[in-house]
């Protein structure tokens, strides 16, 4: 029996050996296509290839794309377990030309791929072709040697495909397997085609017009070919299965799933089984892709799928969470066509508990109170609106899953009637936002945030997407459009998804350009508004941006990667400070840019430089053994029990993103509460230097530090520093420290002489200006003033001063850099008669000085206008004489 990788495997390598690009399936998220809420066919990453707008450096690939239908258009949520094909997760085999190979060569593959390498039997495969298309008809009899009766034209839009209302668009032809008499059902075309004899396994689109109007369609210059063959369909052919649900791969799940419930996997609840095993699929390939569940877009979708399994669990019985029990047996299945799956496993697992840990009580407590309501209904009335909201807001019962109640019970919910609850929820959230006292002018992002919803975060899987834009705003007044790039000043922009990050913990928000064909916007900086609405200021450069338009989105990758190492190194940093310092060390604070970052900690006394020396050694070594950094998802209570750290201000819903950084024995090194962007692994990191430590309030120490180039660059400006200071000093950089030290004394000593000297000179008049002492009042009165004598020396002068005199009073005025600075000091004698903060006073204000102070005996002042040092000599005079 050919297995599911098996077939995946053949037709992959089938291509690969006919000239065929193998490329990896894209993620479930589109990159290229804001519009679609997931990937649900092969083309989609290759829209921007078909449409002209990008270049791949191969004209022809294969893939196996990750497809899920499970919300807007196409959905098929609701039929998931009850039939034999529908899936929200499934894969979607196609082979591309770009204007390379056409009709002929596309139908040559398809059939020899099918008939040789699968083996079919060519009387049990029948074509069908677009009625005008005879050329594809044409084809099918040489090539295929189909017959006429199995070459059957098809008028509807079922085959001919259109990528919308303009753009490529062609006629399709679909390979179709006949599973024999004995199954109801009729051909396509025919008015029993629903039935399952005639199961469509493979479908070629021929791309060879443009549509440019409603009534307008061109030939393209270079037709192209998409295809697209569904794995499930074709493995349950192959295998010689009716239902899909029977291949080996869905078969494995599918027992898994009853293994763990311990029931009949073909029993009562066989189709109970059939949902967790689809649901298995869907949900874990698309947290490996970065959706985790919320109550808004892509992450509600998520959510939605995820519950509707976990009921289907409840159902069966099972009272302890069984989902996530289930994902090593997908992991062996399909790990090694989509690694994605094993590098995700543990965040897959435990977002999975979490949800059915918290789901079931949900689901008791709301099935519980659903029956007692449902009860005082007559037979087949509608559950009232208003209890369905009190159900969903009170509860935390979703709108979907009273639904899926009601539907067994043959009801529905008034609808108009959960809507009008919903809005007069919404109008009672508005008054309390615009009462709580914030700034005015921020009105606008709630009412933004009301209108369009929460906008969708992609950047932790990718720099680049595209977004439609949902807001401009200008000067806080929203605008339809921007032409007149020089009327304005800063704009602000909201797209529905974004790779750029939001100011938030600490990280300050991404910038890059936002485009939209020639037009362009460099964002300069990204905020979040109102918790989850993500808005791009920036400046237009050229073009005209308009609400609606569909824009390309690019993150600034360097500055992007720069902020991610700083990130990662503050983490790091966090757990050496501790490990060094003590558990008191707690976070208070941070910032987290592109050059740089600071972390504030709890800390009373600075560190010492072997502290330093100690921290930055053991961050560096972290980063050495370049440990994978990964993220999972849990409650903040859990995450706090099992060791990780709070980030300082930041506020935390249910569940909290948990970065953990290398391995401690069998504990994390590194375990926070965080959902900034973060490197891959530590190594990428690169170097880490410890560049401050300073004190910024009371038991608060700030550390700065620097990390890859930028550290680098310091470093080498360090060294360079060195260099030059040991060439100085006529020494090697080794014997700088004892040279330096050696200096410092010898200045210290020549320091010590030369103020000997000058107080030497100064008693002894040599320096001085001014006669020898005078009597004024019959006192003996010595006044100097002295250039470029340091303050500090003065009181130790007029102390020799005092002593040569015996009796009398020292005035000494120092000039330094055009200030003024005055002792006067009055021998013991005299120190009743006569006071020295008095004299020196009178003399500071003479030089602009404002009053002074000290002893009887010694007093001190200054003031800024040295030139008048003679004038204040002759005041002090003055003022003895009285």
């Amino acid at each position: 029996m050919q297995t599911v990788n098996d077939i995946r495997s053949t037709f992959l390598n089938f291509f690969a050996r006919n000239g065929h690009e193998k490329v990896a399936s894209s993620p479930l998220v589109p990159r290229n296509d804001p519009t679609l809420m997931f990937v649900n066919a092969g083309m989609v990453q290759f829209k921007n290839v078909f449409t002209g707008a990008e270049a791949r450096p191969y004209s022809r690939a294969v893939t196996a794309q990750k497809c899920v239908r499970a919300g807007g258009k196409h959905n098929d949520l609701e039929n998931v377990g009850h039939t034999a094909r529908h899936h929200t997760f499934f894969e979607m085999l196609g082979n591309f030309s770009f204007g390379d190979y056409f009709k002929e060569t596309a139908i040559d593959l398809a059939w020899t791929l099918i008939t040789k390498e699968f083996g079919l039997p060519k009387e049990r495969l029948l074509a069908t072709v677009y009625s005008e298309d005879e050329e594809a008809a044409a084809l099918w009899k040489k090539v295929a040697g189909l017959p006429d009766d199995r070459i059957i034209r098809i008028s509807t839009s079922d085959n001919f495909w259109a990528m919308g209302d303009t753009g490529p668009c062609g006629p399709c032809s679909e390979i179709f397997f006949d599973h024999g008499p004995g199954i109801p059902g009729g051909p396509p075309g025919s008015p029993d085609e629903d039935g399952d004899r005639f199961i469509e396994i493979w479908n070629l689109v021929f791309m060879q017009f443009e549509q440019l109007a409603a009534d307008r369609r061109v030939d393209l210059p270079r037709p192209s070919i998409d295809t697209g063959m569904g794995l499930e369909r074709v493995a349950a052919v192959l295998q010689g299965k009716h239902d899909n649900y029977d291949i080996d791969l869905m078969r494995a799940l599918i027992e898994a799933s009853a293994e763990a419930t311990n029931s009949d996997p073909d029993g009562p609840h066989k189709i109970s089984h059939r949902v967790i095993a689809d649901h298995l699929r869907a949900t874990s390939f698309l947290i490996a892709d970065g959706v985790l569940p919320s109550n808004e877009g892509r992450g509600y979708v998520l959510r939605r799928i995820m519950r509707r399994a976990m009921r289907h669990a409840h159902m069966i019985g099972a009272r302890d969470p069984v989902m996530w029990t289930l994902v090593s047996t997908l992991v062996g299945q399909m790990g090694g066509a989509y690694p994605e799956l094993g590098r995700a496993q543990a965040l897959i697992s435990e977002t999975l508990k979490l949800e059915e840990t918290r789901f079931k009580t949900t689901l008791d407590r709301g099935l519980k109170l659903l029956d007692e309501e449902t009860a005082r209904l007559a037979q087949g009335s509608d559950l009232p609106g208003e209890v369905a909201f009190k159900l969903y807001d009170t509860y935390g019962f979703p709108l979907d899953l009273t639904q899926d109640v009601l539907r067994g019970q043959g009801r529905v919910v008034d609808q108009p009637g959960f809507d009008a609850a919903m809005e007069r929820q919404r109008a009672e959230a508005r008054k309390s936002w615009a009462g709580s006292g914030e700034a005015a002018t921020e009105s606008v992002w709630f009412e933004i945030r009301d209108s369009v919803g929460a906008t969708e975060f992609l950047g932790y899987q990718t720099e680049e997407a595209e977004g439609v834009v949902q807001s401009i705003i200008v000067d806080g007044i929203p605008v339809d459009e921007i032409t007149n790039w020089d009327e304005y000043g800063e704009v602000a922009v909201v797209v529905n998804q974004t790779p750029f990050y939001g100011e938030s913990g600490g990280q300050v928000g991404d910038a890059g350009f936002m485009y939209k064909g020639d037009a362009q916007i460099e964002i300069t900086t990204t905020q979040k508004k109102v918790n989850d609405l993500w808005v791009h200021f920036g400046r237009g450069i050229k073009g005209t941006i308009a609400v609606g338009d569909t824009v390309d989105l690019k993150v600034d990758s360097v500055r992007r990667t720069a902020i991610r190492a700083n990130h990662s190194a503050t983490h790091l940093l966090h757990e050496a400070l501790r490990r060094r310092l003590g558990d008191h060390v707690t976070q208070k604070g941070s910032l987290v840019a592109p050059d740089r970052l600071r972390f504030d900690i709890s800390q009373p006394r600075p560190l010492t430089t072997e502290d330093i020396a100690v921290v930055e050694a053991e961050v560096n070594g972290r980063i050495r053994e370049n440990a994978e950094v990964t993220t999972r998802l849990m409650t903040p209570d859990e995450a706090i029990e099992e060791g990780a750290m709070a980030l300082f201000g930041e506020k935390y819903g249910d569940t909290v993103r948990v970065v953990s950084m290398g391995r401690d024995g069998n504990r994390a090194y590194s375990l926070e509460l965080c959902g900034g962007t973060h490197v891959g692994r530590t190594g990428d990191i690169g170097l880490f230097k410890l560049v401050g430590e300073s004190a910024v309030a009371a038991g608060v120490r700030r550390i700065e530090a620097l990390t890859g180039a930028d550290a680098v660059a310091h470093t080498a400006l360090q060294e360079k520093l060195l260099a030059e200071a040991a060439m100085a000093a006529k020494a090697t950089a080794g014997e700088l420290p004892a040279r330096v030290t050696a200096l410092v004394e010898d200045r210290r000593r020549l320091e010590r002489e030369v103020s000997d000297l000058r107080r030497k000179l100064a008693s002894g008049g040599g320096a001085a200006q001014g006669a020898e002492a005078k009597e004024i009042a019959g006192v003996k009165f010595a006044g100097r003033v002295l250039e470029d004598m340091p303050a500090k020396d003065l009181k130790p002068m007029a102390d020799e001063l005092k002593k040569s005199l015996g009796s009398g009073i020292v005035a000494l005025v120092a000039v330094n850099d055009g200030k003024a600075s005055l002792v006067v000091g009055v021998t013991d004698d005299l120190a009743g008669r006569f006071s020295a903060v008095d004299l020196v006073r009178a003399g500071s204000q003479a030089v602009g000085g404002k009053g002074g102070g000290g002893r009887p005996d010694m007093a001190q002042a200054g003031g800024p206008d040295g030139d008048r040092a003679a004038d204040a000599l002759a005041a002090i005079e003055g003022a003895l004489a009285g």
